[in-house]
This record gives C-alpha cells, sequence and structure tokens, in this order.
C-alpha cells in the first residue's frame, strides 16, 4: 500500500534539508536559491516503532523490517503559483497527487539565507501558501461547476442537482479563504469532488523550521504559528532541520546517540513527524511475528482482516479462512506465540474481525 505525504513550503525554508534527513533511500539537492528543486523527489521513509524493536527482542528473528511511508519533496511554491509563476501548475500538480502535506515554514533568522518576502513572518508564508492552494481548488470547483449546471438544469438529473448543490458549498467556503478540508465533507459528498483531486482537502501537518537555540522550546515564530493553525486542529511539530540532517547523516549509532545527548535529545524529532505524519494519513499498524521474520504492515483504520491479509499478497485476501490474532499488549507480557495460545490469548477472528493497531495476526488461506 503506497502513500505519500508531501514536503511544501516557501523557497528556502528547509524542504530539501529535512526530506534529506528522512529519506533512507534518496537525496535532494539542498542549496541557498529558488528552484533549487525541479523534479519531485520521492523517498522511502521508515516508520518508527517501539513495538517493533519489542517483539523482535522476544522472538529474536533472521530479520526485522519496519513499515515504509513515501515523502515527496515538492518545489518551493511562490506566490502567483497558482496562475502560473515560478512554474506553479506544475509544483501544484505534484502536491495533487500526494495523500497528505508537511508544510514546512521558517522560524529562524538568518542573513545567510536567502528570503525574498521580507521579515520572518510564519504565519505570512502559510497565508501565501493557503491562498494559492485554494485559488488552484477554486479554479478546479468553478470549472466543474459550469459543466454540472447545465446537466443540473434540465431538471431530472438528481445526481447532477446534488453535485452543483456540493459544488457550491466548495466554492463558498474557498471563496472565504479556507480549505476543503475544513469543510467536513462526509464520504458521500467527497465522492462528488473526487475526480478534481482538490488540494485543500488533504490533512495537513505543519513544521515549525527553527533554530538551532530553539529546538526544544521553540521562539516567538514557533508560537505564532501555533496560534495561527489552532482552529485547524492542525499539529505543529517543532524542529532544526539542520540539526536533524546531521544526525541523520551519521552512519555510527554510538556518533548518533552521543550527538543527541550533547543536545539533550532523547530522541530524533524526525521520529515524532513520521509518526505524525503515518497518523495523518489514517493508518494503523498490524505486525507478523515469527523465526525468520518479525514485520510491520501498513493498513488504513476500519479495515476487516481480509483486506488487512491483502498487503502481504492479494491470494491472502482472495483465499482467507480465518486469522490467527494476539494483542500486542499479551505478547509481550506472555513472551511468545506458544505462552499466548497455552494461556488462552489466542483467537481465532473471521471476515468480519476489524484489526486493531497492534494486533500479531497470522493468517490462514487457501486458494
Amino acid at each position: 500500500m503506497s502513500l505519500q505525504a508531501g514536503i511544501v513550503g516557501l523557497p528556502n525554508v528547509g524542504k530539501s534539508t529535512l526530506f534529506n534527513a528522512v529519506s533512507i533511500n534518496a537525496k535532494a539537492q539542498a542549496s541557498n536559491y529558488r528552484f533549487c528543486t525541479i523534479e519531485p523527489n520521492v523517498g522511502l521513509v521508515d516508520v518508527p516503532d517501539e513495538r517493533l524493536s519489542k517483539l523482535a527482542s522476544l522472538v529474536n528473528p533472521n530479520r526485522t523490517v519496519p513499515t515504509q511511508l513515501e515523502i515527496v519533496d515538492i518545489a518551493g511554491l511562490v506566490k502567483g503559483a497558482s496562475k502560473g509563476e515560478g512554474l506553479g501548475n506544475k509544483f501544484l500538480g505534484n502536491i495533487r497527487e500526494v495523500d497528505a502535506i508537511i508544510h514546512v515554514i521558517r522560524c529562524f533568522e538568518d542573513e545567510n539565507v536567502l528570503r525574498e518576502e521580507g521579515a520572518i513572518n510564519p504565519v505570512g508564508d502559510k497565508e501565501i501558501i493557503d491562498t494559492e492552494l485554494q485559488l488552484k481548488d477554486l479554479e478546479s470547483v468553478e470549472k466543474k461547476m459550469q459543466r454540472v449546471e447545465k446537466m443540473a438544469r434540465v431538471g431530472s438529473d438528481a445526481k447532477a442537482k446534488a453535485e452543483y448543490d456540493i459544488l457550491t458549498r466548495c466554492k463558498e467556503h474557498l471563496e472565504k479563504g479556507k480549505s476543503i478540508f475544513s469543510l467536513g465533507l462526509d464520504k458521500e459528498e467527497k465522492n462528488a469532488v473526487a475526480d478534481l483531486f482538490l488540494l485543500t482537502d488533504k490533512p495537513v501537518l505543519y513544521v515549525a523550521n527553527v533554530d538551532e537555540g530553539s529546538m526544544h522550546t521553540g521562539n516567538k515564530y514557533s508560537e505564532m504559528l501555533k496560534n495561527a493553525v489552532q482552529s485547524e486542529g492542525a499539529e505543529v511539530i517543532i524542529m532544526c532541520n539542520n540539526i536533524e540532517a546531521q544526525i541523520a547523516e551519521m552512519e555510527s549509532e554510538e556518533d548518533r546517540l552521543m550527538f543527541m545527548e550533547e543536545y539533550k535529545m532523547t530522541e530524533p524529532a524526525l521520529n515524532r513527524l513520521i509518526r505524525t505524519a503515518y497518523a495523518l494519513l489514517n493508518l494503523d499498524t498490524y505486525f507478523t511475528a515469527g523465526v525468520q521474520e518479525v514485520r510491520a504492515w501498513t493498513i488504513h483504520k476500519g479495515w476487516k482482516a481480509p483486506q488487512a491479509a491483502s498487503v502481504i499478497h492479494t491470494d491472502f485476501e482472495k483465499g482467507f479462512i480465518k486469522a490467527e490474532v494476539i494483542a500486542y499488549e499479551d505478547f509481550v507480557k506472555f513472551g511468545s506465540e506458544a505462552a499466548c495460545r497455552d494461556n488462552g490469548k489466542l483467537r481465532i477472528e473471521g471476515k468480519e474481525y476489524i484489526v486493531k493497531d497492534g494486533d500479531i495476526m497470522h493468517f490462514r488461506f487457501n486458494v
């Protein structure tokens, strides 16, 4: 299951630096000029999960495999992007393809880092990006309204009328400077605009890229950003992208631990960012645990057992018979699958079972 979180923001806010720190299989050029990134860089990110490490310590498998996310480094947007400024249409198209947005905002002062927008202003920077995405969505909505309106006028096309009403609500919401995500469309209403792949209908996580001295406490700029997004219910991750990039570049675990100890860090801030992005995508994790492999698997919240089995192999879903399930807490408490079985903690679940985050599962199937 391939899901992507796209890193966006104005030029020179630290997007590519963040991408390089977080990605395990790709690197992006990070330079002090506009549009250093043209084509989007795509990288894989291991999702940190203490439960996976704990299971591995109990099972002692031949290998341990974390679940992963795809992170996309998208070129910096500028004011006027919705009208094509700065290759805006191309970059907005890249955003359209991702499932969630990681919005990086500059919250540090450094005269050596180019900034064309004037004084540091995280709220203003956020509004520039928001406005460009909203304007592009408004253009998409209005174009579809023109097509649907003709059918709705006929009078007998109830579906067209319903679609037109939803599009009208979207248009009015965007004209107020609000994102579609905050409109709270239900599943059926979302289907009416699904073909538009609206940019502002994606969940957003904000990264306040601060200076080294503010990485633990934040600063006045990160506080301004927090206050600005409070009404959205969005989370703000405070981090120093340069420090995170240095940690990521270290090959030795010992060196990383010493470096983090020096900066009074218990873990890289990237770990929290990745976990938050994972939750933002409405994802859960289940595990398979055996001598050959302990592995984490990604599913959407609410998936039933056959759907969960399909991420291992489609045949598992087609020929699903049953699932053997152990709760993570029980596995840790008793220490093994055999002990869980002996203590009545291994359950047999059928096709209607909704998989819970942390379940340890073994599927029975026949094709």
